[in-house]
C-alpha cells in the first residue's frame, strides 16, 4: 500500500500572539510539527507532503532536514483549498492520509487503525467523544447510526450542537474518490472557506461508507491554537515519558516535575531521579544511577553507579563509571571522565578528559586540558587556556598535585607526580616529582595603621 501524507500547516495562530508560526512552537523542544511529522514517518512507504502558508520561509529554514515535499498555499481559504494544493500529486490508488501540524500528539496506533478502515469504498474519518465539544465541528449520523455529515460549529442548527461527537479533521482515504471531492468543493458558508469536511457528505452520496474510530484520549487530538493548550499538551507529553520510564523501572521522585525533551538510548536499571530534572537530547544512562534535583543533562552517557548532586549542568560529557559530580558542577562539551573521578561544587569543565581516580572537588575552571590518574586539584584553580585569540592545551600527567588557588598558564604541563604549591602561577612546565612554586615574598609592615574616615 502506498500512502501519501498530507500535513496540513498553513495556519497563522493568531492566539499564538507570537511572530513565529504556530506550528514552530514547541512541546518537549521539539517544533509541533516535527511531533506530527515523526509520527507520520513511521508508516512504511509514505510520502510527505507538508502544505505550508503563513510564514512559509520560517518554517522551511527550521524544518529543513525534513524528507518531505513543501507546498505552499499562498491565499488561506480553508483546509479543503489546502488540501487541493496537492491533488494533482496524488495517486488514484495512493491511500491518503491527511494531518495536521498542530496536533502533536496523535499516536501512530491510532494512525494505523485509521488507515486499516480505508477501501476502495470507505472513507475513515477518526472522531472524538467530547464533554464540550464548543468549537468542533459536529458528526452527523442518520438513524441507523451511519456518519451522513460533519457540520462545523458556525453553521451548526441549535440540534446539531448538541451532538458530543466532534470531528478530528484526520481522515483518511482513496486518491481516486478524494481528487474527485476536492474538485466539487464550494465556499457557500458562513466562513466563506472551502471545508475538507464537506467530502464526508460527497462520499455518502457516493455510496461509501464513513467508518470511525477514536483515540485513547481527547488530548490525543487536541490541536494548539493558544499558550494555555501549549501548556497543558506539554504537560500531558511530560507525564507519558514519565510514566513510560517508571514502567522500565525508573524512581521519580515527583513525575510532575520532570521533564524529558528527547530520547534516552539506552536505559540501566535501579535509577533514581529527583525533582525538577531535565533530560535533554540523546541521553545513555547505566544502572545504580542518582540524579539530584534540579540538574540538567543533554547528549550525554551516564556510566553505572554514578551519582550526580543537585544543581548539575551536564552537556555533550561523558561521566565513566563509579563517578561522583556536584553539586554546583557543569560539565560543558566534549568533557569525558574515566572510572570513580569526583567533581565538585562549583567545578567547571570544558574540552578535557580526566583520567580514572582523580578529583576536582572546590572552585575550579579546567579547560582544554587532559587530567592524569589519580590526580588532586586544589581548590581555585584554573587553566588559563585562552589569550583572547587562540586556545591552548594544559597536560596534567598521572599523580600531580594542584595546590589551591593556582593558575596554569597553557601551554603547560605539569608532570608526573609533580606538586604545584599553593597560590602559584605556573607558566613553564613543571618536572616530575618536584614541588614548583611561584609566589612573591611575603612581607609585613611594622607600625603600619589602617585607614580612618575622614569626618566630613
Amino acid at each position: 500500500m502506498k500512502i501519501t501524507t498530507i500535513i496540513l500547516a498553513a495556519g497563522k495562530g493568531t492566539r499564538m500572539r507570537s511572530d513565529l508560526p504556530k506550528i514552530l512552537h514547541k512541546i518537549a523542544n521539539r517544533p509541533l510539527l516535527q511531533h506530527v511529522y515523526d509520527t507520520a514517518k513511521n508508516l512504511k512507504n509514505n510520502n510527505i507532503k507538508i502544505v505550508v502558508g503563513h510564514g512559509a520561509e520560517l518554517v522551511t529554514a527550521a524544518l529543513i532536514n525534513l524528507d518531505a515535499e513543501w507546498i505552499e498555499q499562498t491565499l488561506q481559504l480553508g483546509t479543503g483549498h489546502a488540501v487541493q494544493q496537492v491533488s494533482h500529486q496524488i495517486g488514484d490508488d495512493d491511500t491518503v492520509l491527511i494531518l495536521y501540524g498542530d496536533v502533536p500528539l496523535l499516536k501512530l496506533e491510532t494512525v494505523k487503525l485509521l488507515i486499516n478502515n480505508v477501501n476502495d469504498q470507505s472513507l475513515a474519518l477518526l472522531t472524538v467523544k467530547l464533554a464540550n465539544p464548543t468549537g468542533y465541528g459536529r458528526i452527523v449520523r442518520n438513524s441507523a447510526g451511519q456518519v451522513i455529515k460533519i457540520v462545523e460549529e458556525k453553521d451548526a442548527s441549535v440540534d446539531e450542537k448538541k451532538i458530543m461527537e466532534g470531528n478530528t479533521g484526520i481522515m483518511a482515504v482513496k486518491g481516486k474518490p478524494l481528487k474527485k471531492w476536492l474538485s466539487q468543493l464550494s465556499n457557500g458558508n458562513a466562513q466563506g472557506e472551502y471545508y475538507l469536511t464537506d467530502v464526508i457528505e460527497m462520499a455518502v452520496a457516493d455510496k461509501f461508507s464513513v467508518v470511525t474510530s477514536q483515540p485513547d484520549t481527547e488530548d490525543e487530538v487536541l490541536g494548539v491554537n493558544n499558550r494555555i493548550q501549549l501548556s497543558h499538551l506539554e504537560r500531558v507529553y511530560q507525564q507519558e515519558q514519565a510514566n513510560i520510564l517508571m514502567e522500565q523501572g525508573v524512581t521519580l521522585r515527583d513525575p510532575l516535575r520532570f521533564d524529558q525533551r528527547g530520547e534516552i538510548a539506552s536505559l540501566g536499571q535501579d535509577i533514581e531521579i529527583d525533582v525538577n530534572v531535565i533530560l535533554e537530547g540523546n541521553n545513555k544512562i547505566g544502572s545504580n544511577i542518582k540524579i539530584g534535583p534540579n540538574t540538567l543533562i543533554k547528549n550525554s552517557i551516564i556510566g553505572d553507579n554514578v551519582e550526580i548532586f543537585a544543581n548539575c549542568i551536564i552537556e555533550d560529557a561523558v561521566i565513566g563509571t563509579g563517578s561522583r559530580i556536584g553539586p554546583y558542577a557543569r560539565l560543558r562539551p566534549d568533557s569525558v571522565l574515566a572510572e570513580n573521578v569526583h567533581i565538585g561544587n562549583f567545578v567547571e569543565l570544558k574540552k578535557t578528559t580526566v583520567a580514572a581516580g582523580s578529583k576536582i572537588n572546590h572552585l575550579s575552571y579546567i579547560g582544554d586540558t587532559s587530567v592524569g590518574e589519580k590526580v588532586n586539584i586544589g581548590a581555585g584553580t584554573i587553566t588559563c587556556n585562552y589569550d583572547g585569540v587562540n586556545k591552548f592545551q594544559t597536560v596534567i600527567e598521572d599523580g600531580a598535585f594542584i595546590g589551591s588557588n593556582s593558575q596554569l598558564v597553557a601551554p603547560v604541563t605539569i608532570g608526573k607526580n609533580a606538586t604545584i604549591g599553593a597560590g602559584s602561577t605556573i607558566t613553564k612546565d613543571s618536572p616530575e616529582n618536584q614541588l614548583t612554586l611561584s609566589r612573591a615574598k611575603q612581607m609585613s609592615i611594622a607600625g603600619w595603621q589602617r585607614p580612618i574616615k575622614k569626618e566630613s
